[in-house]
């Protein structure tokens, strides 16, 4: 089950970007310890004791101490509330399920189907309606929300940076981007307070939508937050940790003043894109043949005459967009055409600059995959990295990639694979501008008020905590 996350969750891959991977040093019944045979090897290698274990055990995510070592002694408790049999369990409850797509899970149905991604969303719309799933959105939309709000933040750091203000006391720059649930892991139990200062405020769009719909849309719906499953559809694995985060849990009151408050997830469920394509082969439908249904509107980027539109970038666009606000708000730049990315160490790690008067006054970058994330980290730590903003995924090649993503068929290679999600990814796309994004206006003219207010820093922003390693967790395998 651990590979199916990214690098950062993986217990046998932590070698690769931290330390050899640690034994959970929860005390368990039944476990017993062994000690490896010694023989002469190579390479230096470390030693881990061998366990056997009788009976199976669960733990929860707050048993989890958090030690590095291991995630997967919390996969159990995430899967069985997060996988398809709670999905048609809580439709058979009659619950309100609303689903939210990503861009990224579209394009690897599409590919696999050999159709588009606007007549995948079409056609995945027509299915889940046909399983008394009420409504699908597209997190494309709420995706732009999350530009806007990235955007505003940057700008505030950048004018904060501009000050003489010290720098150690009070970080503004670089900023780095926080879409992604692998990269937030690492940075909080492995790089703790120096790091997460730099990294934006701003949720996920997974967690944008999920704020949308359960304190917004449900009501314009008639619906009480408690009644709405909410489910997404996405390319990582990571994102179902992300969704049981307990900062994305609020409460409501219930109409009897007698009885508790009810606790209410921002996203009940994620299932991955494969996931979803075991669903239809379950449920034996042949999605080339589905009629088409219309899209819902509500938060969905559709254009009046039909086609999607969003920003291009196949992990976010956040570079892109908040290098053109940057240019446009702070030195009257537009930055017409597509932007010159040039690639430096390998094409996971890019970089992008604005010149003005022939001064670089604007440095970005893109940083995919834990070998080109560890040098901008040690760049942050030690004060030399003269980025202003650093769009960073865990997964190399973006989430495109991502470890819940259809994998290849039988004589096509990965690269391949790859090759097709990108260039499917934009088709008959829009390239269209965030801020003038209709359903995001209305979302500010209707709830949010502007980029920044309090109702949006309460609803769209976040924060984050350094993980504290217990003494035991740290001297396990000293």
């Amino acid at each position: 089950m651990s590979e199916k996350f990214s690098p950062t969750l993986r217990i046998g891959d932590l070698s690769d970007f931290i330390a050899p991977s640690q034994a959970c040093v929860v005390s368990l019944k039944g476990l017993k310890t062994t000690t490896p045979n010694t023989r002469k090897r190579d390479k230096p290698e470390v030693a881990i004791a061998n366990r056997e274990q009788d009976d199976p055990v669960k733990i929860s995510l707050k048993d989890c101490l958090a030690c590095s070592g291991c995630i997967t002694s919390a996969e159990t408790v995430m899967l069985e509330k997060q996988s398809l049999d709670e999905f048609l369990s809580n439709i058979d409850k009659g619950k309100a399920i609303i689903v939210s797509l990503s861009p990224q899970s579209r394009a690897s149905l599409a590919v696999y189907f050999g159709i588009s991604p606007l007549q995948v969303f079409k056609k995945l719309t027509t299915f889940f309606k046909s399983l008394g799933v009420k409504a699908v959105f597209d997190t494309s939309c709420s995706r732009d929300l999350t530009l806007v709000e990235t955007c505003n933040e940057f700008l505030c750091r950048y004018k904060q940076s501009q000050l003489n203000i010290d720098e150690k006391s009070n970080p503004s720059l670089p900023m780095l981007s926080s879409a992604c649930p692998g990269w937030i892991c690492y940075a909080e139990k492995q790089l703790g307070s120096y790091i997460l200062p730099y990294v934006s405020s701003v949720k996920s769009p997974q967690q944008t939508i999920g704020a949308t719909i359960k304190h917004h849309i449900c009501q314009k719906m008639g619906l009480r937050p408690d009644e709405v499953y909410h489910v997404t559809v996405m390319p990582c694995y990571d994102k179902k940790l992300e969704a049981a985060r307990g900062d994305f849990v609020f409460e409501v009151e219930q109409e009897d003043a007698n009885k508790n408050s009810l606790r209410i997830t921002e996203v009940d469920s994620v299932l991955t894109t494969g996931e979803v394509l075991d669903l239809i082969k379950l449920k034996a439908v042949d999605i080339e043949t589905l009629d088409d249904s219309p899209l819902d509107k509500m938060l969905t980027n559709v254009s009046e005459e039909g086609y999607l539109y969003g920003v291009p970038g196949s992990s976010g666009g956040y570079a892109e967009t908040v290098l053109r606000y940057a240019a446009r708000m702070v030195f009257g730049r537009e930055i017409e055409g597509p932007l010159a990315f040039r690639s430096l160490r390998n094409k996971d790690f890019c970089e992008v600059t604005l010149e003005v008067d022939g001064k670089v006054v604007l440095k970005f970058a893109l940083c995919y995959g834990f070998q080109n994330l560890q040098n901008i980290v040690r760049k942050v730590k030690m004060g030399r990295c003269d980025y202003h903003f650093v769009e960073i995924m865990a997964c190399p090649s973006g989430c495109l990639n991502g470890g819940g993503q259809i994998k290849p068929k039988l004589q096509q290679s990965p690269r391949e694979l790859l090759q097709s999600l990108e260039t499917i990814y934009m088709e008959n796309i829009l390239v269209k501008d965030p801020f003038e994004n209709p359903l995001v206006k209305s979302l500010y003219d209707e709830w949010l008020d502007q980029p920044g207010s309090e109702k949006a820093k309460r609803h769209m922003h976040t924060e984050y905590h350094p993980v504290v390693k217990s003494v035991t967790a740290q001297l396990h395998n000293w």
